[in-house]
């Protein structure tokens, strides 16, 4: 008997990104499958950083780094 596939989640998961000075963006979208590992929301930052600089390329404005991350609606902990 063949091996059933794991299924991939869709959609995506909401983040809100607090950077270094001071700047807060929320609701950044993060497709569900980058965060469904065992690394959980650590490759959300990856992707995040990486769509920072694809918009700071286009816009010519560059954003700071990263100071937390977290899911949106989760309170702090």
């Amino acid at each position: 008997m063949a091996a059933k596939k794991q299924r991939l989640p869709n959609g995506f998961v909401l983040f809100d990104v607090l950077y270094e000075d001071g700047t807060q963006t929320s609701n950044r979208k993060v497709p569900a499958a980058e965060v469904c590992g065992l690394d959980k929301d650590a490759p959300a930052r990856t992707f995040i950083e990486t769509q920072d600089r694809s918009i700071a390329e286009m816009s010519g404005s560059p954003r700071g780094p990263i100071k937390t991350i977290k899911r949106s609606g989760k309170e702090p902990s």
